[in-house]
């Protein structure tokens, strides 16, 4: 199965932004959009799951760590469904149009995603992930994929405090995976590493730590330089 697909016609760039909870991948997403449109980029953000009003009833059900307690435990397969239902509404709705204008569509997590926690993490395999994402996507595949992977224990105790101050400060409980194992994100990281891998081409790794701002400039040279090599320099 082909592992990338674009629409050669689309005047956009699509970016995906990777990793695990605490990678501080939201945070990079947030600040490359504000470089790119004082750039003169239109840009688009969104998240998955999440970002329309469908998805954002999805994510409510697959994040919340009550669903499990209030619906029955949550089969693996339904909650690959539950991403890609998510995913392709995301597509129809945000994405695709995005690029037919010609923006830079930036999105918090996407396909690798799925085949890294419910492919790798719930045990479903990568040929499932990847032929739902064929038979639902298009196999579309972003331009490109920012992949954070700082140390899986950093990660997991910034994701774990993160969430545990948003439920104080919001009321908003999203700690329904970080409640899993280590041993699950082993699995998790071990697998990002295997798509990067395979997807050489697409994805850009960042390992290790270093400083917000020190990443962030790592990341806009280099979508500044995908971008250039498109013919793309903003627009007035």
């Amino acid at each position: 199965m082909s592992q990338a697909s674009r629409n050669p016609s689309s005047a956009g760039l699509f970016i995906s932004f990777e990793g695990l909870d605490g990678s501080g991948k939201t945070t990079q997403l947030r600040l490359l959009g504000d470089a790119l449109r004082a750039d003169g980029h239109r840009v688009i953000t969104l998240r998955q799951p999440g970002g329309t009003p469908l998805g954002n009833r999805i994510r409510s059900i697959l994040l919340d760590s009550g669903s499990d307690a209030d619906l029955g435990a949550i089969a693996p397969e339904a909650e690959l469904a539950l991403m890609f239902a998510d995913r392709a509404q995301s597509l129809r709705e945000v994405i695709l149009p995005g690029l037919a204008d010609g923006s830079v569509v930036l999105c918090d997590r996407y396909t690798d995603s799925s085949e890294a926690y419910q492919g790798a993490g719930r045990g479903l395999g990568s040929d499932r992930v990847l032929a739902l994402h064929q038979a639902l996507c298009n196999n579309l595949q972003p331009d490109l994929t920012i992949l954070l992977l700082p140390p899986l224990a950093t990660a997991l105790r910034r994701a774990r405090s993160r969430n545990d101050r948003h439920l104080r400060q919001m009321g908003a409980d999203e700690n329904r995976f970080e409640a899993e194992s280590n041993e699950f994100y082993a699995r998790v990281y071990d697998q990002y590493l295997e798509i990067a891998r395979r997807n050489a081409d697409r994805l850009v790794v960042f390992r290790g730590e270093g400083s917000i701002a020190t990443i962030q400039r790592l990341i806009l040279d280099v979508v500044r330089e995908r971008l250039a090599a498109a013919g793309r320099t903003g627009v007035p």
